[in-house]
């Protein structure tokens, strides 16, 4: 049996935003707190006009310490910490799918929302779960206090970024919601460490990326073709030396690479100090490169929570010790909502909350220890480096049965949402449409403007 009343929640993100509603609509809970460094909620989706002045290369652990804050312009205005969003995104995921259970995008909103919309839209999202936020308060440390009575709890210092001044608070519970897209990965590779001394801003990574004018007539490589890979490869050719070569694991897709205008290159082997160049697994050698950009993702990292033992981190790839993804095995009141990747962010935010919500409501049993540590183990063995990358529906199916669970455990609390046929049709044909969309000058506010109908 759990006995929680405060919940503290870092971050107000999308799963922050999410677990507060939730929470809060359990009418279990005496207090719940959200605790957000930067001044705004959004999370990944609060735009920074500067990008971050930090890379490390190569970076492959994340044991270092987070950016810094951007220094703001006005002496009195609260800190900005740097986000991976550039000029001109738009989401990959139709409005439709992309949003809460309870608040629909504006009607006329484009079919594939583009970022300032994501975040009005998280703005008001979260008008009546505001007075919860403590925004400029970062927090520093988070660690587990045993109690001799059996009632453990949790300390976490905070740092308020206005005043300066340190504060630690006890809480029952915490929603550890911090995201994932603070320190880049940045390939070990041959060479790459005396190519970056010796050429200082060549290499770069997809998080400082804001808009291709830097690229005007470079030779570019853009290393990755996941979904940011390829919009800023599709940005960049444009205006940059043809052709943008793109440096990939697995190929990608003919019309995806039409699309882009690049031609397609093998893994980087080697960086070539002298030559300023690069050469490729299949041998090819290119000089003179102007800019090496890489997408290839981030590393998860939660600084606060170095006093766990064992450590939750080792290379960064995956977050250890934890149930289904979601609740710490050791001590099931911290949980980490919107770990997995290839999911629907917001909705599945929202499944994850009514679970922990409940749970810590004493409404859903969790099996024991050994149980959760084999499914984990398990999950191990069969995903491999694969560990948070679901196929492709899976987060469909997890949707819908999570709904169906809740709902046998009776009424209390907030619905998470549920997906009907013609929302997993959606799911099925997105990509397809996301591509089209983009040919078509990002200007369609349906999928039937698309072609697509059900």
């Amino acid at each position: 049996m759990f006995d929680v009343k405060r919940v503290a929640i870092i971050g107000a993100g999308p799963c922050g935003l999410a677990a507060a509603k939730y929470l809060t609509a359990q009418k279990a809970f005496a207090s719940i707190v959200v605790l957000e460094q930067q001044a705004e909620v959004g999370g990944v989706w609060n735009y920074s006009p500067r990008a971050s002045q930090t890379l490390h290369v190569p970076q492959v652990s994340a044991s270092i310490p987070p950016d810094p804050p951007l220094q703001s312009s006005q002496a009195t205005a609260a800190p900005v910490f740097p986000s991976p969003m550039y000029d001109v995104l738009h989401t990959n995921i139709p409005r439709a799918l992309m949003r809460y259970s309870d608040l629909a995008f504006p009607g006329d909103s484009l079919i594939f929302p583009s970022r300032d919309t994501v975040h009005d839209y998280l703005v008001t999202y979260a008008k009546d779960i505001r007075h919860l936020i403590r925004f400029s308060t970062q927090v520093q440390d988070v660690r587990l206090r045993r109690g001799e009575d059996g009632r453990d709890r949790w300390l976490v210092r905070t740092l308020s970024l206005g005043s300066g001044e340190t504060a630690t608070e006890t809480y029952d519970a915490v929603v550890v919601a911090s995201g994932h897209y603070s320190i880049t990965h940045v390939p070990e590779i041959k060479g790459i460490s005396k190519f970056h001394k010796a050429w200082p801003g060549v290499i770069s990574h997809s998080k400082l990326y804001r808009n291709p004018k830097p690229f005007r007539n470079k030779k570019v490589v853009v290393v990755g073709n996941a979904a940011s890979g390829l919009d800023i490869a599709a940005q960049i050719s444009r205006v940059c030396a043809k052709p943008l070569l793109l440096s990939v694991q697995t190929a990608t897709p003919p019309a995806n690479l039409a699309h882009v205008g690049a031609e397609e290159v093998p893994v980087i082997e080697e960086f070539l100090v002298g030559e300023k160049g690069l050469r490729f697994q299949n041998g090819r050698v290119e000089k003179d490169v102007d800019t090496v950009v890489f997408a290839t993702g981030y590393l998860f990292a939660f600084p606060f929570l170095a006093s766990l033992k064992p450590p939750l981190i080792t290379n960064g790839r995956r977050v250890h010790g934890l149930y289904k993804h979601l609740f710490y095995i050791d001590h099931p009141t911290l949980v980490f909502p919107g770990l997995p990747i290839k999911v629907v962010p917001f909705p599945f935010a929202e499944s994850q909350a009514a679970i922990f919500s409940r749970t810590w409501a004493n409404l859903l049993p969790l099996p024991p220890a050994a149980e959760m540590k084999k499914w984990e183990d398990e999950e191990a063995e069969r995903k491999g480096p694969s560990f948070y990358v679901w196929p492709k529906g899976a987060d469909a199916e997890y949707i819908n049965s999570v709904h169906d669970w809740i709902a046998r455990s009776g009424t209390a609390g907030k619905e998470p949402p549920y997906w009907d046929a013609e929302l997993i049709w959606e799911r099925q044909v997105y990509f397809e449409a996301k591509l089209k969309f983009e040919k078509e000058g990002c200007t369609a506010k349906s999928l039937k403007d698309l072609g697509f109908e059900y």
